[in-house]
This record gives structure tokens, C-alpha cells and sequence, in this order.
């Protein structure tokens, strides 16, 4: 039998292994709000043996109005969330290349630009939704350190693709699930198994075959972009970064569902604008670009950086955030793509060896964190 007050359905839980019903809630002011009954499938209703219809379902036949008890509603197209996904590391690669090939243009004043496409994106949402622009006061202290950390993130991420090979850094960046698992284990007592171990280990090992400290590999360091000097800067902002986008990951699992997500990335765009503005004054860096590439690069770095964002947060809506985190990984192989093609520069077999290592350990840690889920979900069924 399926109880029916409407158009959105509803499973109640099955007991003692009956099929499970269906409530559906009526939404077009129709009804009087007492429930109705429709029948299931496999039953007679008198009178309604040629042609069964719902009444509470806009008069559509029963197999269209309402689902069988039961059955699983078919996904509109198999593998968006995952096309969505490859599409934003698409779109995060080309904004890197962008960065790569601005010439004037420090990478704190790209921040800053970064974070004026976020707020015009945002402040319509959060007129929108009515959230307010300040958020709760228990969770405000949370938010203004998520927007310190996340824009802090950006900048040092923005200045090691300035310095070091694209794909190096992007690599570099790809262990931020390792070290979220080390943070949250510190300060969210979440569990931390032998297993999370291993994969921060490989992490790390991946991080020093790319970085190739000379107490390590000598003073001959050679695949390197510029100096070995700027190579070491920029391994030292990429690390500092993914360590910054781990403890804003933690921040924002602290916090949870209490406050909208568009709250949170506007305390990132600001907080990030202002520090950068700051920044700039300080070191006399704050310039218009002079050749007319460059201010074209910069508005889509913007746009490809905000579609990225989007693009992902679809993904994250339609699909299981461990294969979104694997599907990921092609960060990495279309950052090697767009360096080999745009910026003729190969990779060396150091920096292929740390990006298998990375790669592996973030991947290990998503599927890993994805089976812990679906077994705590299964769990919560029974």
C-alpha cells in the first residue's frame, strides 16, 4: 500500500522485511492534508482494473505518478557527476596555464581578482537565500579563520605556479587529502588508522621526490624551471598551501550543515580581497597590467577559476564524493598535458615518480574514506 498527501515521495523504513511505503506530500494546495491511499502494484482497485490513476498525483497512470514501492529512481544521465568533475579539472588546469603565461602581474594581485569574481558570484546568492552577511555569531570565529586559511591557500598556490613547473605543483597539491585526515585526527579526534599513515608517508615521499633537496640529491639538481632557489620557494608555498586547504576542510567539517555554503566562500572572497589588497600596498606591487594579454588573462583566470568551483560543487551534488575524489586526479594528467604542449617543458622521471606517489596516496585515502561511508551507511539502514 502507498500512502500519498502529494507529489514528493518519501521511503518509510521496511519492517519485519515487508516492502517498504511510499509517503508523498501534497504540494499544489489540492488536498486537505489527511492522507489517501493508492494502490500498489499487484492490487485491484475497484473499478480501475483497465486504467489505474492516482488521484493525488496530478492524474497520471500509477507506474509514471508513483514509484513502485522499492524501486530505485534512475539517474537522468549515468556519469554526469563524474563528466562534471573532469570538466572543472579542465577548466583549473587551462586558469593554471593562464597564470603560467602572465608576465607583469604579481600572483597576490591575481588573488585579488580571484576573489572579485567569487564575491560578484556570491552576493546574489546570499541576497537570495537571505543568510545575511556575517553568518552566525557561535560559528563567525570559524568562518573568519576559513577564510583566512582558504585565501592564504590560494595566494601561496597562485605564487608556486609562478616559480616552479605546473605539473610539480600540481602535484604537490594533490596530498591536501592526506594531510585533512592528519588534521582532523588532531583536532577532530576522528579515527586514524595504519592505513592513513601509510598513505601521508607516500604523500611526503612523493613531496621530496619532487622538491629533490640537495642534502638529498646532491647539488645538481636539473628539470627545474629558473633557479633551484625559486624551485624551493615554490615547493615550500604548495606545501604550505595544501596544508592551508587541509585545515579549511577541517574548519568547514567543524562547522557542518549550520551555515550556507555561499556564507562560507564570501568570507573567503572577502577576507582573501582585502588581505591581498593589503599585501599589495605593502610591497608597492599593485599595478594595472601593462600589455593588454595580460588583463585578458587575468578576467579568465577568473571566469575558468569560478566555472571550475561551480563545476566541481555540481559534482559533489550528483555524485559520491569518494569517485568524484579519484576522478580528480586528472588534475594532475592534463596539467602534465598543458606543460608538455604550451610550455615545452618535460617532466623529469623525479617529478613522474612523486606524482604516482601522490596520486596513489590522495586515491588510496578516497576510497578508503568512501568504503568507510557506504559502510556506515549500510549500517544506519539496519
Amino acid at each position: 500500500m502507498v500512502l500519498c498527501q502529494g507529489g514528493e515521495a518519501a521511503a518509510v523504513p521496511a519492517v519485519s522485511g515487508k516492502e517498504p511505503e511510499v509517503l508523498l506530500s501534497r504540494e499544489d494546495g489540492a488536498g486537505t492534508g489527511q492522507p489517501c491511499l493508492c494502490p500498489a502494484p499487484g492490487m485491484e482497485a475497484a473499478g480501475a482494473e483497465e486504467r489505474r490513476v492516482c488521484g493525488c498525483c496530478s492524474g497520471l497512470s500509477w507506474p509514471r505518478c508513483c514509484k513502485a514501492p522499492g524501486t530505485k529512481k534512475k539517474a537522468a544521465c549515468p556519469g554526469l557527476g563524474l563528466f562534471y568533475t573532469v570538466l572543472s579539472a579542465f577548466l583549473f588546469s587551462v586558469a593554471s596555464l593562464f597564470l603560467k603565461k602572465i608576465e607583469d602581474v604579481h600572483s597576490v594581485e591575481v588573488s585579488a581578482f580571484r576573489c572579485v569574481f567569487q564575491m560578484a558570484f556570491v552576493l546574489p546568492g546570499l541576497i537570495y537565500y537571505k543568510t545575511g552577511f556575517l553568518g552566525p555569531k557561535g560559528k563567525r570565529i570559524f568562518l573568519f579563520f576559513r577564510g583566512v586559511l582558504g585565501s592564504s591557500a590560494m595566494i601561496l598556490l597562485y605564487y608556486a605556479f609562478q616559480v616552479m613547473p605546473l605539473a610539480d605543483a600540481t602535484v604537490i597539491t594533490f596530498s591536501s587529502p592526506v594531510f585533512t585526515s592528519l588534521l582532523a585526527w588532531i583536532f577532530l579526534k576522528e579515527k586514524y588508522s595504519i592505513w592513513d599513515l601509510l598513505f601521508t608517508l607516500f604523500a611526503i615521499t612523493g613531496v621530496v621526490l619532487i622538491a629533490r633537496p640537495p642534502f638529498l640529491f646532491g647539488s645538481n639538481v636539473t628539470g627545474i624551471e629558473g633557479s633551484y632557489t625559486d624551485h624551493l620557494k615554490g615547493t615550500i608555498a604548495a606545501v604550505t598551501s595544501t596544508v592551508s586547504a587541509a585545515s579549511t576542510f577541517v574548519i568547514l567539517r567543524k562547522v557542518g550543515k549550520s551555515v550556507h555554503y555561499f556564507l562560507s566562500i564570501w568570507y573567503y572572497a572577502v577576507i582573501g580581497l582585502i588581505g591581498c589588497v593589503i599585501a599589495l600596498f605593502v610591497m608597492n606591487e599593485w599595478r594595472l597590467p601593462y600589455c593588454g594579454k595580460d588583463r585578458v588573462l587575468l578576467v579568465l583566470i577568473g571566469l575558468l577559476g569560478l566555472g571550475g568551483q561551480i563545476f566541481l560543487t555540481k559534482a559533489l551534488q550528483i555524485e559520491k564524493a569518494g569517485p568524484v575524489a579519484i576522478m580528480k586526479t586528472m588534475d594532475v594528467v592534463f596539467a602534465f598535458i598543458l606543460q608538455i604542449l604550451f610550455l615545452n617543458h618535460l617532466p623529469t622521471w623525479w617529478t613522474v615518480g612523486g606524482a604516482l606517489c601522490v596520486v596513489a596516496s590522495s586515491s588510496g585515502t578516497a576510497i578508503r574514506k568512501w568504503r568507510q561511508s557506504l559502510k556506515k551507511a549500510k549500517e544506519n539502514e539496519i
